[in-house]
Protein backbone atom coordinates (compact mmCIF):
# COMPACT_ATOMS: atom_id res chain seq x y z
CA UNK A 1 0.00 0.00 0.00
CA UNK A 2 1.06 3.18 -1.08
CA UNK A 3 0.44 6.58 0.60
CA UNK A 4 0.90 10.03 -1.08
CA UNK A 5 -0.01 13.67 0.50
CA UNK A 6 -0.79 16.25 -2.04
CA UNK A 7 -1.73 19.63 -1.43
CA UNK A 8 -4.33 21.08 -3.94
CA UNK A 9 -3.12 23.32 -5.84
CA UNK A 10 -5.89 24.87 -7.79
CA UNK A 11 -9.33 26.64 -6.70
CA UNK A 12 -10.92 23.01 -6.40
CA UNK A 13 -12.08 19.96 -7.64
CA UNK A 14 -15.28 20.25 -9.68
CA UNK A 15 -17.15 18.66 -11.72
CA UNK A 16 -14.96 18.49 -15.08
CA UNK A 17 -11.50 17.52 -12.83
CA UNK A 18 -13.37 15.23 -11.22
CA UNK A 19 -14.68 13.45 -14.36
CA UNK A 20 -11.06 12.97 -15.47
CA UNK A 21 -9.68 11.85 -12.10
CA UNK A 22 -12.20 9.30 -12.06
CA UNK A 23 -11.10 7.76 -16.03
CA UNK A 24 -7.43 8.25 -14.37
CA UNK A 25 -7.93 5.92 -11.38
CA UNK A 26 -10.38 3.67 -13.43
CA UNK A 27 -7.23 2.91 -15.94
CA UNK A 28 -5.21 0.85 -12.77
CA UNK A 29 -6.06 -3.00 -12.02
CA UNK A 30 -5.21 -1.09 -7.81
CA UNK A 31 -7.72 0.17 -5.82
CA UNK A 32 -7.44 3.90 -5.37
CA UNK A 33 -8.70 5.95 -2.50
CA UNK A 34 -8.34 9.52 -1.53
CA UNK A 35 -8.50 10.42 2.24
CA UNK A 36 -9.52 13.53 3.28
CA UNK A 37 -9.94 14.64 6.78
CA UNK A 38 -11.81 10.88 8.34
CA UNK A 39 -13.33 10.75 4.85
CA UNK A 40 -12.43 7.97 2.65
CA UNK A 41 -13.55 7.74 -1.02
CA UNK A 42 -13.11 5.21 -3.67
CA UNK A 43 -11.35 7.26 -6.41
CA UNK A 44 -13.13 4.95 -9.13
CA UNK A 45 -16.35 6.72 -8.29
CA UNK A 46 -17.74 9.80 -9.53
CA UNK A 47 -20.62 10.30 -6.89
CA UNK A 48 -17.88 9.35 -4.25
CA UNK A 49 -15.06 11.77 -5.51
CA UNK A 50 -18.35 14.55 -5.80
CA UNK A 51 -18.93 14.23 -2.38
CA UNK A 52 -15.58 15.15 -1.53
CA UNK A 53 -15.81 19.12 -1.61
CA UNK A 54 -12.51 19.66 -1.97
CA UNK A 55 -10.93 23.12 -1.96
CA UNK A 56 -7.66 24.95 -3.20
CA UNK A 57 -5.34 24.32 -0.06
CA UNK A 58 -6.53 21.60 0.94
CA UNK A 59 -4.25 18.49 1.93
CA UNK A 60 -5.56 14.92 0.81
CA UNK A 61 -4.25 11.65 0.70
CA UNK A 62 -3.85 9.25 -2.06
CA UNK A 63 -3.97 5.89 -1.18
CA UNK A 64 -3.21 3.01 -3.83
CA UNK A 65 -3.29 -0.76 -3.46
CA UNK A 66 -2.18 -3.58 -6.14
CA UNK A 67 -0.25 -4.93 -8.77
CA UNK A 68 0.55 -1.11 -10.17
CA UNK A 69 -0.12 0.95 -7.05
CA UNK A 70 3.31 3.24 -7.35
CA UNK A 71 2.38 3.84 -10.94
CA UNK A 72 -1.41 4.61 -9.90
CA UNK A 73 0.15 6.64 -7.07
CA UNK A 74 2.60 8.63 -8.76
CA UNK A 75 -0.15 9.20 -12.34
CA UNK A 76 -2.99 10.79 -9.54
CA UNK A 77 -0.12 12.62 -8.01
CA UNK A 78 0.84 13.90 -11.22
CA UNK A 79 -2.54 14.82 -12.77
CA UNK A 80 -3.60 16.91 -9.15
CA UNK A 81 -0.40 18.67 -9.35
CA UNK A 82 -1.25 19.69 -12.85
CA UNK A 83 -4.80 20.97 -12.03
Amino acid sequence: MIRKAVTINCEGLEARPIAMLVQKASQFNSTVHIEVGTKKVNAKSIMGMMSLSVCGGDEIVVVTEGVDEAVAADEIESYLNKQ
